[in-house]
């Protein structure tokens, strides 16, 4: 991870400099209050970021190996490093182009592995598919922003609502094959839906 981070620095050492955060949610500081203290200084947003990174791949083989209560576990952990990176960027103004850039690419290496793995097999083609290609466009507009406007987006509520939702609906998947409980398959559905919807509201809300 470690080596990662210091090519990328030597490549492009403003991706990692220190900004101030804009706004301060309260989400923040009840993270922060609840699990920020006990992570020292070195453990930065953009390492969690990382972390989450290298552990998609993990998670994808317990999950394809049926593994799943162990894949449920580590899936939720992982996911939860979605909230602490982003309050430990704001709170402690560790707020860097990195971690802008890669943290919403986490997310969907996350999420889009685990609509290949499960969605395609145990849902309707069209959620799967519509999922991707919600994910392929939010990750060609940042990349089409960067490149034309040097800018990074950063993520919006629709699109903050999309990624609870999926990690939710993901959730209740691996639970329903742990269980084998059938609704919690059908209910995992509609939340894939719902959670369309917010991805699509999150494009127009970044002009797309």
């Amino acid at each position: 991870m470690e080596k990662i981070i210091n090519i990328l620095k030597k490549k492009d050492p403003e991706l990692f400099y220190y900004q101030k955060a804009e706004h301060i949610h309260l989400h923040d500081r009840f993270i922060e209050k609840l699990f920020l203290w006990f992570l020292p200084y070195p453990v930065t947003p953009n390492r969690v970021t990382m972390f989450r990174i290298l552990m998609t791949p993990v998670i994808l083989l317990l999950v394809g190996f049926a593994h799943y209560k162990m894949g449920v576990l580590i899936f939720l952990g992982v996911a939860f490093t979605d909230a602490i990176d982003g309050a430990m960027a704001r709170t402690r103004n560790q707020v860097t182009k990195f971690g802008m850039l890669f943290d919403p690419l986490a997310d969907k290496l996350l999420i889009g592995s685990m609509v290949l793995l499960l969605v395609f097999r145990y849902f309707d083609f069209w959620i799967g598919f519509s999922i991707l290609f919600l994910e392929i466009a939010f990750i060609l507009s940042a990349l089409v922003a960067k490149a034309k406007f040097r800018t990074v987006r950063m993520a919006n509520l629709w699109g903050k609502l999309k990624m609870i939702l999926q990690v939710l609906a993901v959730f209740l998947t691996l639970m329903a094959l742990l269980l084998d409980f059938p609704l919690l398959l059908h209910i995992a559905g509609w939340i894939f839906g719902f959670a369309i919807g917010f991805a699509i509201l999150s494009l127009f809300a970044q002009g797309v």
